[in-house]
């Protein structure tokens, strides 16, 4: 894998991959379960349960999101940030109509891609640095720019902003949620938007601190990332860009599936 290197100190840097691999890869199992197994399998399970799942999608959101907040771990902020954005996915089944469910599909890729790429490059940073406090960090876009670019990206992913993935998830995760025109169903979209406000503040924080500003003595002289940590960081940073630019490549993928799910979802409302 490209980023089981051994630093300076002695120490392998596998637990980053493994730590790439269990949030890009073995997250999402959780989401295809709820998908294929308790909507597509049990259709009327899920219309029975569909306030309770709407309701603790809400809090996981607005949870993951405060307790991001108060970390100062950069493998914990990536970590408790994926409560919130995995929220989105259930958030997104929950409300059981197409739009949201297609935007819990691209939510699951997105953030399989974008926890990948910060976990890659906080385990560069970490590999250099032997830290990954924030306080502790500061001005390593001097020293290390494109492992700067590539944190940098990976945060502005995370927060949702257009031109990346993230944006095109959430976006139409709330598309889909605002459709339903439960009063409560829309209360809960409304708040699980505002929590977008978090992230960017803990994202912006975390980044202005470790990245900007000035750079202590210790880092000064920090190597750059290696041939194969860009290329790996690239190839992650294309796809992230690819679904934020052209989404309609990953929606045809989607819609088969999708629409065999609202056939059994139609079909269970008939037989009521």
């Amino acid at each position: 894998f490209p980023f089981h290197t051994w630093v300076p100190d002695g120490h392998s840097s596998a637990p980053t991959a493994a730590s790439m691999f269990l949030a890009g890869i073995s997250m999402k199992l959780g989401g295809y379960g709820c998908l294929r197994v308790a909507t597509f399998l049990m259709p009327q399970a899920a219309l029975h349960y569909q306030s309770a799942i709407i309701l603790l999608a809400t809090i996981a959101i607005i949870y993951g999101a405060f307790a991001t907040m108060m970390q100062t771990d950069l493998k914990y902020i990536n970590a408790y940030s994926s409560i919130s954005h995995c929220g989105f996915v259930i958030l997104g089944i929950g409300m059981l109509n197409k739009t949201s469910i297609n935007g819990a599909v691209i939510q699951m890729v997105s953030h399989g891609l974008m926890t990948a790429l910060f976990f890659a490059a906080i385990g560069m940073i970490y590999s250099r640095t032997h830290t990954r406090i924030v306080t502790q960090l500061g001005g390593l876009l001097k020293a290390m720019p494109f492992i700067s670019t590539v944190f940098v990206i990976a945060g502005l992913c995370s927060l949702g902003l257009p031109g990346f993935s993230g944006f095109v998830a959430e976006m139409t995760v709330f598309m889909g949620s605002w459709q339903n025109p439960d009063g409560a169903y829309r209360l809960a979209t409304v708040l699980s938007g505002a929590s977008i406000v978090v992230t960017a503040v803990y994202i912006l924080r975390a980044t202005g601190r470790a990245i900007m500003g000035p750079i202590s003595n210790e880092h000064a002289l920090l190597a750059d990332a290696t041939w194969n940590e860009k290329l790996a960081a690239v190839l992650l940073i294309v796809g992230i860009l690819i679904i934020g630019l052209a989404p309609f490549l990953i929606n045809h993928l989607i819609m088969p599936s999708t629409d065999a799910i609202m056939a059994q979802l139609e079909k269970t409302n008939l037989l009521k």
